[in-house]
C-alpha cells in the first residue's frame, strides 16, 4: 500500500502542472506568515508549519478551484489560511492534551510551554484571518468562520464526553464533523468560490469535504488504536489516556462486555494500560467496522463528485484524494 507522501505525490501529478507549483507558493507564504510577529513566536509558529504534514486542505482548495487563474494569489492566501486554522488547531490541542508530541518531534507545549504554545495557536488563527480578509471575499471568511466556530464546539464537546464510555455513535460523528469535517469542506468551499464556481458546485464541493472529513477522523481513530507511534508520531492509545472515547471502544464495548465494565479513568493511566486496551479492541473486530464506515463514507463522497460539472483531471485528483484518506497505513 502507498505511503501518504507516495499518495499525495500521485493526486498532484494527476492534476496537472500547475498544482506543484501552487503548493510551492503555498508553503512560502506560510512560512512568511508564521515569522509576521517577532522572533519567539516566529520560531514556534515556523516550527510547526516546517513539521509539515499532508498538506491536504491547502490541496484541497487548490483541486476544488479547477484551473489555475491568471492571478492566483487569492488561491494561494485561500489555501494559506486553511492550513493556518489546521496548524492553530493541533497547536492549542497539544496544549489542552499536554500532549509532549505531534509528527514525531516536540510540540510547541513541551518546548515553550503553555502559554507560549497558547500564543503561537492565536498568532496561527490570527494570521489566517487577515490573510483571507484580504482578498476581499466576504463569503469565503464567512465559510472559514463557521468551520472554525465548529472545531471550537467539537472541542466543547469532546471534552463534556471525556471518560464517558457510553457515548453514542450518533454523538461521536457528530464530534467528528465538527472537529475535523467542517474545515474539509471549507477547504473545498474557499477553492470553489476563489475558482469562481457556480452555487451548485460550490455546495456539492462542500459535501465532498465534508464526507472525506468524517472518514479520515474515523480512519484517525483507528490508527490511534492500531497504528505504529513510527507511523502516527504518538503513542498507541493517545486518546485513551487522555479520556476521549472514539468509535473503535464504542464498537468494541458492545461486544465485550468485560470491556464494557472498564472504569477507563480509574484503569487506563499509563502507555502500557492504554496499549493493553487497544489489543482487547483490536480483538473484537471493531477496528475492521469503523473502517467499513469510513469506506462507505468515501465511496458516497466519491459518487457526488459524478453529479457536478468537473474537468476531469479536477474529478479524478478529487477522486485520489478520497481513497487517500482511508489508504494511511497498512
Amino acid at each position: 500500500m502507498a505511503s501518504p507522501d507516495e499518495s499525495v505525490r500521485a493526486i498532484v501529478l494527476a492534476a496537472g502542472l500547475h498544482i506543484p507549483v501552487l503548493l510551492a507558493r503555498v508553503e512560502e507564504r506560510l512560512a512568511t506568515l508564521a515569522a509576521s510577529h517577532g522572533p519567539l513566536l516566529a520560531e514556534h509558529a515556523g516550527a510547526t508549519i516546517a513539521a509539515g504534514g499532508k498538506r491536504l486542505r491547502p490541496l484541497l482548495v487548490l483541486l476544488a478551484a479547477g484551473s489555475a487563474p491568471d492571478d492566483a494569489s487569492e488561491l494561494v492566501a485561500c489555501a494559506a489560511s486553511v492550513e493556518l486554522v489546521h496548524s492553530a488547531t493541533l497547536v492549542h490541542d497539544d496544549v489542552l492534551d499536554d500532549a509532549p508530541l505531534r509528527r514525531g518531534v516536540p510540540t510547541v507545549w513541551s518546548s515553550g510551554g503553555r502559554m507560549l504554545a497558547t500564543a503561537t495557536g492565536d498568532l496561527l488563527f490570527s494570521r489566517a484571518f487577515a490573510e483571507l480578509a484580504a482578498t476581499g471575499r466576504l463569503h469565503a471568511v464567512r465559510a472559514l468562520s463557521r468551520a472554525s466556530s465548529a472545531l471550537a464546539e467539537g472541542e466543547l464537546l469532546q471534552r463534556q464526553d471525556a471518560w464517558n464510555a457510553a457515548v453514542p455513535v450518533d454523538r461521536y460523528l457528530y464530534r467528528c464533523e465538527l472537529k475535523t469535517a467542517r474545515l474539509f469542506e471549507a477547504a473545498c468551499e474557499l477553492g470553489a468560490l476563489a475558482g469562481g464556481a457556480a452555487d451548485k458546485e460550490i455546495a456539492g464541493l462542500g459535501a465532498f469535504g465534508r464526507r472525506i472529513g468524517v472518514a479520515f477522523q474515523l480512519l484517525d481513530d483507528v490508527l490511534d488504536v492500531a497504528g505504529s507511534p513510527a507511523d502516527t508520531g504518538k503513542p498507541r492509545g493517545t486518546d485513551l489516556l487522555d479520556g476521549t472515547v472514539t468509535l473503535p471502544l464504542i464498537l468494541a464495548r458492545e461486544r465485550d462486555t468485560a470491556l464494557a465494565a472498564v472504569d477507563l479513568r480509574g484503569t487506563v493511566t499509563t502507555p502500557r494500560q492504554a496499549t493493553s486496551i487497544c489489543e482487547r479492541i483490536e480483538a473484537t473486530g471493531a477496528l475492521e467496522d469503523a473502517r467499513a464506515q469510513a469506506h462507505a463514507m468515501v465511496v458516497d463522497a466519491k459518487a457526488g463528485l459524478s453529479e457536478l460539472a468537473l474537468e476531469d483531471g479536477q474529478r479524478r485528483a478529487l477522486q485520489l484524494v478520497a481513497d487517500s484518506v482511508v489508504d494511511r497505513y497498512a
